[in-house]
């Protein structure tokens, strides 16, 4: 059987974890691994291990256990629902997918500004998972202004998929299953 991971690429609101739930309940033998639920458990339980500056250290340091885990200790389809927007940082991961005999699927979510914004704006999602931030405005001011974003490309993964309207998430979301399940 071959593995798959399908991976998201989006700001904050732009639907990845809508997603991967979604994808989840339609794809058996599948688990989301969605690094939002690691920051809220840290900020919850291990708030003062925290790093004070600089990258969240210690959320990346579960992500990787937990992927770990679940490429070497089970035969799951793993559906990553993060950012993924740092073109190293993702090529690094599909290549550790790809060398643990993975094939890969890089779902890159790219809604227009101001359907973020409106997002955001209406959002009730819990603000447990921030370390700094004080709202999500602020978070997804921050990735719009980021120089060192660049999209993902064809020759990235095995297929990639760009959703530009929530509209197209379910035909995304057959293709995959159509892929996966072939």
């Amino acid at each position: 059987m071959n593995r798959f991971v399908i991976m998201t690429v989006g700001t904050t609101h732009s639907g990845k974890t809508t997603f991967a739930q979604a994808l989840e309940q339609q794809l058996q033998g599948s688990v989301v691994i969605d690094q939002d639920n690691h920051a809220e458990f840290i900020n919850t339980y291990y708030r003062a291990l925290q790093p004070r500056q600089g990258p969240n250290t210690l959320k990346f340091s579960v992500t990787q256990t937990i992927v770990d885990y679940a490429v070497n200790q089970t035969d799951l389809h793993l559906i990553l629902s993060n950012s993924n927007r740092a073109r190293m940082v993702r090529l690094d991961l599909l290549t550790y997918f790809q060398g643990h005999g993975f094939r890969s699927i890089l779902v890159h979510f790219k809604l227009p500004e101001r359907i973020l914004h409106e997002r955001v704006a209406n959002s009730r999602r819990s603000k447990s998972i921030f370390r700094k931030a004080a709202s999500f405005s602020e978070v997804l001011d921050r990735q719009l202004a980021e120089r060192n974003v660049i999209d993902p490309t064809e020759d990235e993964a095995d297929h990639l998929f760009v959703i530009e309207d929530s509209s197209e998430v379910d035909s995304v979301i057959q293709s995959i299953l159509h892929i996966v399940l072939d």
